[in-house]
Formats: structure tokens, C-alpha cells, sequence
């Protein structure tokens, strides 16, 4: 009889626990729903960045997306905008919004380029599983801005319980009715969204490379990876992809060249292209370049100099993956000068020359995914990258929270300092 009854009253909570599972999840899809057609109404309200002798990217004849000027070219990297999609992280989205908006009004870039994680939809911190709405979201507010963008994706953007692919969320940012949007996808390529955007000057000649290359996600589609941190890498036919395009265009720049009346000028500045790699999961050499610096005593080493910045993450510090890839040794063989910008590892701000390539961490815009780092702020901002003439460039990094960003609705935070070992 005794048994009966606890089988009973178990029974009843079992219920009752099955109930408010029920109607938890039926609140959240309700919820979300609503909340999301704010957000768009919200991404859609911001007013368009006036920018004076805009330059107009036009398909080139092999479908690539190509800037022409003679002046420099303005871009901005963003990284880890993080936004959850989700009622619960409705304060956390319109901060970085709102930052980036702020931010991209003040700078005026030719170019943005957002380095991965844009969505962070998961349920303990946003209540969502559905990643597409933060990407609609978000693409709906880099169009409002009207500035021309593009994406490279994070292993956030389509973890493996989110509601769609990755290439989904692709077949989503490669459409044409996007009028900034400078998205292209390469089906022929492991990932999604390798592609190129090229700067040319007035003769045609083609003076830097911009490269997004999708770093993907996680070494298997399940929970166990990810709980790992087993994070995949650039594969070898993305890298084969990058060293032949940078192989073709040094081709056109000598034929074009020497039909030239200043060839003998010409040729010795753009035989070696240089170009920039735009991609989410630092490659090892981040690390590489850390640690040799660090080991030296916090000094520049003959091969890793340090140009600015720190390293604020814990543990491994460089969080990289640890299957191997050849894109450093890629671009080395290549010759010319490369950068490459990355996120990923939200406390790492520094910017390194190893082996003669740059490897620049970009600030992050994350207001969710770290705990309190809403509250933080060292961390977040923009970096601004510089391209020139001649094809070098300049890159610096821009804090969220200085005076030439304040407006109204920035919120107040604590500076931390991010390494206090190499103060």
C-alpha cells in the first residue's frame, strides 16, 4: 500500500514537472516569435551612414566583387557580435547593435567585414535554438546601415542542435536582393562563404586581395566535439583555392602590366600580390607567435614581433585547432605581404609579426557569451584596417568606449585590464 503511494505521488510529479516543461517550451516559442519581429523592426530603424565619394564594388569578369580607386580603402572588422535571438537576451542584442552602429557612423568604412559568431543562439542565455533569426536580424540591420559587408561564419552560427545548416544560413546571405551584401559562396570548396573581393586602381591593375575563408566549425557534428572545444580548421583544398587565386591575379597583373607604358615601374611593385585573410579560429601560428614572445620575456624575438595589443584568454590562450592546415606556410611561399584577422578568443587583442605575416585578433562585440561581459569592456570594439595604394596596409584597433563612440544609450563598464602579467 506504502508503495503505491510513492509510486503515486511520483507519478503526480512526473506530471506536474512534464506540464511546466510544456508550458515553459509553448512560452518560449511564443515569446521568441514576438520577440524577433521586433528585432527586425529594430534592425530596420537605424538611419543609413552618409559616406562621400562612396565607392561602388562591381562584378569583375570572373563574378568576383572588385573595388576600384586610386585612394585608400577603408575597412572595418567586426567579430563575434554574438547576438542570441532569443526574449531572454533582448538587452544583450540592442547593445550590439547599437554599438555597431554607433561605430560604423563614426569610421565611415568602405568595408565591413564580420569574422563569425553573429548568432549565439543558445538556450541557457537566449531561450533559442533557432539560429536564422539573429542572421535575419542581422542582416537586416547591415543593410539599414547601408554599408557594404560581408560575412565569414563562426562554429556558433550552426551548432548541431541549431534549426538550420550552415548551408542554410549561407543559401540565406547569398541573396540578391541583399544591396550591401558582398556574401559569395564557392560550392566547389569545403565550408561555406570562401571567397574573394578585390581592390583595383584606375590601370586596372589589381593591388590587394580580400579573402574570407570559412575556418568551419568543429571536428565531428556532435555534442561531444563541442563540449571538447575540438575545433576544426582550414582544409586543404580552401588553402589550395587561396594560393592558386593569388596565383591567377599575380598572372593578370604581369600580362596586364606589360602592356603598360611604365611596366618597368610597375611590374616590381605588383608581382607579389599582397592580400588579407579574413577567417574565425586563429590558426596555430597565433599561438606559435604568443608564446615565442612571451618566452623572450615579454620581448620581440627575430621572428615574432609584437605590434599591439595582448593576450587576456586563460588556459591555452590561443585557442586554436589542433589538426594541422598549410595556409601559414601557404602564404609565405607566396611571397608579398598578408594579414590575417580573426576572433574567436573574445580577451585576445594583440596583433603579431611572425615570419614577416601579420596575425591580428579583432576586438569583439560580444555581450552574452561570456559571463558578465556585458559589464566589461577592454574587450570590444572595432579594428580598422587601412588599405593603401601601392596595396600595404595599416590596421588599428578601435575601443568601443572612447569619447569619439559615446552617445546615449552606450552603457557604463569597467575597463579591466586583460593580461596583468605583461604589465
Amino acid at each position: 500500500m506504502k508503495g503505491k503511494k510513492i509510486l503515486k505521488g511520483l507519478s503526480i510529479v512526473l506530471a506536474i514537472l512534464l506540464c511546466v516543461a510544456i508550458g515553459v517550451t509553448c512560452f518560449n516559442i511564443v515569446a521568441n516569435k514576438i520577440y524577433n519581429k521586433k528585432s527586425l523592426e529594430f534592425a530596420n530603424s537605424f538611419e543609413t551612414v552618409v559616406k562621400e565619394n562612396q565607392i561602388v564594388p562591381e562584378k569583375d569578369e570572373n563574378g568576383y566583387w572588385t573595388f576600384t580607386t586610386d585612394r585608400e580603402l577603408k575597412i572595418m572588422h567586426l567579430t563575434d557580435v554574438h547576438l542570441g535571438g532569443g526574449w531572454m537576451s533582448k538587452k544583450q542584442d540592442t547593445m550590439a547593435l547599437n554599438a555597431i552602429a554607433k561605430m560604423v557612423s563614426v569610421e565611415k568604412p568602405d568595408l565591413v567585414v564580420i569574422t563569425g559568431d553573429i548568432a549565439y543562439p543558445v538556450p541557457y542565455e537566449s531561450t533559442a535554438i533557432n539560429n536564422l533569426p539573429p542572421h535575419q536580424t542581422f542582416a537586416t540591420f547591415m543593410e539599414s546601415l547601408g554599408v557594404y559587408w560581408t560575412v565569414t561564419f563562426g562554429n556558433h552560427d550552426s551548432e548541431f542542435y541549431s534549426t538550420y545548416s550552415r548551408e542554410e544560413i549561407s543559401e540565406y546571405y547569398s541573396n540578391p536582393d541583399f544591396k550591401y551584401c558582398l556574401y559569395q559562396d564557392n560550392e566547389d570548396l569545403y565550408g561555406c562563404g570562401n571567397s574573394v573581393i578585390n581592390v583595383k586602381n584606375s590601370q586596372g591593375i589589381i593591388t590587394q586581395s580580400i579573402f574570407t575563408i570559412d575556418s568551419n566549425a568543429y571536428t565531428g557534428d556532435g555534442l561531444i566535439e563541442m563540449l571538447a572545444w575540438e575545433y576544426d580548421n582550414i582544409h586543404e583544398d580552401q588553402v589550395e583555392w587561396y594560393k592558386t587565386t593569388v596565383q591567377n591575379n599575380n598572372e593578370y597583373n604581369k600580362n596586364l602590366i606589360a602592356t603598360l607604358d611604365n611596366k618597368d615601374e610597375l611590374l616590381p611593385k605588383y608581382e607579389k600580390l599582397n592580400t588579407l585573410l579574413f577567417f574565425h579560429i586563429p590558426i596555430a601560428e597565433y599561438g606559435d607567435a604568443w608564446f615565442e614572445y612571451v618566452e623572450n620575456g615579454y620581448k620581440d624575438t627575430e621572428d615574432a614581433k609584437l605590434m599591439f595589443g595582448t593576450a587576456g584568454e586563460s588556459g591555452d590562450v590561443v585557442y586554436s585547432s589542433e589538426l594541422p592546415d598549410e595556409l601559414f606556410e601557404t602564404m609565405i611561399e607566396l611571397g608579398g605581404k598578408h594579414g590575417t584577422f580573426v576572433g574567436h578568443d573574445h580577451l585576445n587583442n594583440f596583433s603579431i609579426e611572425y615570419k614577416g605575416i601579420r596575425l591580428t585578433y579583432g576586438l569583439s562585440i560580444d555581450y552574452l557569451a561570456y559571463l558578465n561581459v556585458h559589464k566589461l569592456g577592454s574587450q570590444r570594439g572595432c579594428t580598422m584596417i587601412t588599405v593603401n595604394p601601392d596595396g600595404s596596409f595599416n590596421c588599428a584597433q578601435e575601443n568601443y568606449y572612447q569619447d569619439k563612440y559615446a552617445h546615449d544609450l552606450r552603457e557604463e563598464v569597467t575597463m579591466q585590464v586583460l593580461n596583468e602579467d605583461a604589465e
